[in-house]
């Protein structure tokens, strides 16, 4: 049987062999390579993993670093950069775990009348999926799709004090801890991992001027199926305005109960 194609589909965007550009199908090998298990690089292992001469892989990945795509790190290492990001803001909007948390989000924003974001955990980074500003926060520009350091984040301590040992290792390495940071920010695994024991006993976890100055929050576990936690919904704060004690006593019941109602709507599989 012939394969079918809609009126509106133009002839250029048939699965046809002469329409393949085999140097972006190349790219874009290189660049799915990239994932939470490993996300960094180098070039001779990019090489060898997608099955291409080192020299047409050096020059993929000098051109997708002059285009964005990827980032140079100090120690030799290649990682996605912005522009990917840029490309999966619109697929992030569209994920289900987006869609059933949205309207709970929002009625957390609206009780509360302070910032609102849910966020994954990407490599050694937190991801966000939404945010809803309601307070003229000191970090203005976290916005979807922005990453920020899971060692020094409320949600990305929750996310990180879900993990097995090994995979925890593996992703929280010294340079997750070299990067600008707030006063009461941890500094090494070591330092941060009494904190996520302690997290990982109370279910839930606060950030106090550890990413930066004047910034306070407190996140809870979006959970799936087995209890195992996908995301994190934090309200962010200004320091000077909430103490960590009416934090706990005002923010985190209410974080806790909208945690709950996704938690039970990703588990029904429909929004409510």
């Amino acid at each position: 049987m012939a394969r079918g194609r809609s009126s509106s589909t133009p002839p250029e965007a048939d699965d046809r062999p002469e329409y393949r550009v085999e140097a972006l199908a190349k790219g874009l090998r290189v660049l799915s390579l990239f994932d939470e298990r490993r996300p960094t690089w180098r070039v001779t292992d990019l090489a060898a993993a997608a099955g291409l001469p080192m020299p047409t892989a050096y020059r993929l990945v000098m051109t997708l670093a002059a285009e964005g795509y990827l980032d140079h790190l100090p120690n030799g290492d290649y990682r996605p950069g912005v522009r990917t990001l840029t490309l999966g803001t619109a697929a992030l909007r569209s994920l289900d775990l987006v869609e059933l948390a949205t309207p709970k989000l929002q009625q957390l924003g609206e009780s509360t009348g302070e910032t609102v974001n849910l966020a994954v955990l990407s490599g050694d980074q937190v991801l966000y999926l939404v945010r809803m500003r309601n307070s003229d926060l000191v970090h203005a520009n976290i916005q979807v799709g922005s990453t920020l350091p899971a060692v020094h984040t409320s949600i990305g301590k929750l996310l990180l004090a879900d993990l097995d040992e090994a995979d925890l290792l593996e992703r929280i390495t010294e340079s997750s801890f070299n990067v600008p940071h707030g006063p009461n920010a941890k500094l090494s695994l070591g330092e941060l991992a009494e904190e996520l024991g302690r997290i990982r006993r109370q279910g839930w976890a606060g950030q106090d001027e550890e990413l930066m100055r004047g910034l306070r929050s407190v996140a809870g576990p979006v959970t799936g199926p087995g209890g195992r936690v996908i995301a994190g919904v934090n309200v962010a704060v200004h320091a000077r305005d909430w103490s960590t004690r009416r934090i706990d006593h005002e923010l985190l019941p209410a974080v806790l109960a909208t945690c709950a109602e996704i938690s039970q709507l990703v588990m029904a599989g429909r929004g409510a």
